[in-house]
């Protein structure tokens, strides 16, 4: 896995994210465009970490910290490159963002639907917490 680069995203590299999500992410998100993810990167520029193999963009993660707690989205992996390490090597990028960051757990929102993230969820030592319910209201239309 020599080959592989963790990086922070850079503007110049939206427009291959969005597109990476399309084919590589499930479901999406009301903040999957060019403008909520210009709004991420303004706000906390190492939030967004790519992996890449060979210059091609392998996996995504965001790993958003408030001040408070330590949030993980977008955990994503090319499909050709799945099984890899790539997806521990993200995790392992943004958990040691967080600690550098202050932060004390890590959380995750997954797809209940999703079962081969929860093997890959789990086996990176997260276990959901059944006792919560995300509720969510959109503020725009």
């Amino acid at each position: 896995m020599n080959d592989l680069r963790i990086r922070a995203a850079a503007p110049q590299d939206l427009d291959a994210v969005l597109a990476f999500w399309k084919s590589a992410a499930e479901g999406n998100s009301i903040s999957d465009d060019r403008d909520g993810v210009e709004r991420l990167l303004a706000r906390d520029p190492e939030a967004l970490i790519l992996a890449e193999r060979a210059g091609e963009l392998a996996g995504t993660v965001i790993a958003g910290f408030d001040g408070w707690r330590c949030h993980l989205y977008r955990l994503a992996v090319h499909p050709e490159h799945r099984r890899q390490g790539i997806g521990a090597a993200l995790l392992a990028a943004a958990e040691e963002r967080f600690v550098r960051l202050g932060g004390r757990r890590g959380d995750a929102m997954v797809l209940e639907r999703n079962e081969l993230a929860h093997h890959a969820w789990r086996a990176a030592g997260y276990q959901p917490e059944n006792q919560w319910r995300r509720w969510v209201k959109p503020l725009t239309d």
